[in-house]
């Protein structure tokens, strides 16, 4: 897609770059030990793979703002400013863990469905049950192919109606297809549940169409906890209640995708589709941890999309890349607890890929 009139403002990621060594030159919350490139600055240690981030830049289908191709570098440029430790854990990270920072995925793919067969492809090495992976996006219709990767878990073995995704989102992504396209990034959730997806949880939901509307009413997989309602001035507390009660009986593997344009667009000002009326910071973490508290589920992936890197405020990455930083502290604390546990031989850094002909045989055939 042709670069609308907000690309003279996006962030140069050389920029960024320099800000961060800034940052460390002067002393300030990144280590002295930063490692440009990965996720925190964090040094690897040998092949052991603990937490894997898995920068995904696939800008294809975006409807408004584009950028969210520049997303996961910027993401990582701006998790050097994170701070490192979380009171959550109450130490630092990695926490005797080794999180490696993925190379990123190469874009290949001369057609829509390719460029998804190739993202199944670079994801599903990563679902062998022996590590964490958190990707980043890159627009929401990464879901797609990454739900087919996750299909390839131990925990899902193929059946995907034992998967449930919760979806933090301003939209629903239910459309059966926007400006002629069914694998949009506006129809994300909708071909996660055509693939098998057994349940599906969203909250921060505040834009969506008279047909998304009628499938939420009528799809029973479907439980959506609407900004109306969460985000009320006279009765939000209790709906937020109810939405984190919900979020306590998950069961099975799960998947948690945060479309960072489910917070309010004061936060994230730069995201493709920012709209006002969203979740605070503070909601989001809280879901993050309800997720990962759940006693009977089990966390195997967790995606942050529809990052866009926007010169003068790095507010929108940054907020992404704590998100991101929650998602991994949560998990190391679903490890201590026993609610995490490694499925298989540890695989380490260097894993086969397998290249996939799902989606193009599946579009090649609808």
């Amino acid at each position: 897609m042709p670069p609308n009139n907000q690309s003279s403002r996006r962030l140069d990621l050389n920029h960024i770059k320099q800000q961060v060594q800034e940052h460390v030159r002067r002393g300030g919350a990144v280590s002295e030990d930063y490692f440009e490139g990965n996720f925190l600055g964090l040094p690897e240690t040998g092949e052991h793979v603990d937490v894997v981030v898995l920068p995904l830049p696939y800008e294809l289908t975006t409807s408004y703002g584009q950028g969210t191709g520049q997303g996961p570098a910027a993401c990582i440029a701006s998790s050097g400013h994170v701070e490192l430790f979380d009171a959550e854990l109450g130490v630092d990270l990695p926490a005797s863990l080794n999180i490696y920072t993925a190379p990123e995925w190469n874009g290949e793919g001369g057609s829509l469905a390719e460029q998804l067969d190739n993202i199944s492809s670079y994801l599903r090495p990563w679902y062998q049950g022996d590590c964490f992976p958190v990707v980043l996006g890159g627009e929401h219709g990464i879901l797609p192919p990454l739900v087919h990767a996750a299909s390839h878990h131990p925990l899902v073995d193929g059946e995907l109606h034992r998967l449930t995704i919760v979806q933090i989102d301003a939209h629903a992504d239910l459309r059966p297809e926007l400006d002629g396209e069914a694998y949009s990034h506006a129809c994300a959730a909708g071909r996660s549940l055509d693939l098998g997806v057994g349940r599906l949880l969203q909250v921060g939901i505040r834009a969506y169409s008279k047909e998304e509307a009628e499938i939420i009413e009528n799809d029973e997989r479907i439980t959506t906890f609407f900004a109306r309602d969460t985000q009320s001035p006279t009765s939000g507390h209790e709906s937020w209640k109810a939405w984190l009660s919900e979020l306590s009986t998950l069961e099975g593997p799960v998947h948690l995708t945060i479309d960072i344009d489910g917070l309010d667009g004061s936060l994230v000002p730069a995201t493709g589709t920012p709209v006002p009326g969203g979740l605070s910071y503070w909601q989001a973490i809280e879901t993050i941890q309800a997720v990962f508290n759940a006693p009977k589920a089990v966390v195997i992936s967790a995606d942050v999309n529809e990052i866009v890197a926007h010169d003068g405020s790095p507010l929108t990455e940054f907020t992404a890349a704590m998100l991101a930083t929650k998602a991994i502290v949560s998990h190391t604390k679903a490890r201590r607890e026993g609610r995490w546990a490694a499925q298989g031989t540890q695989a380490g850094k260097n894993r086969d890929v397998e290249s996939s002909t799902f989606f193009t045989t599946k579009i090649g055939n609808a």
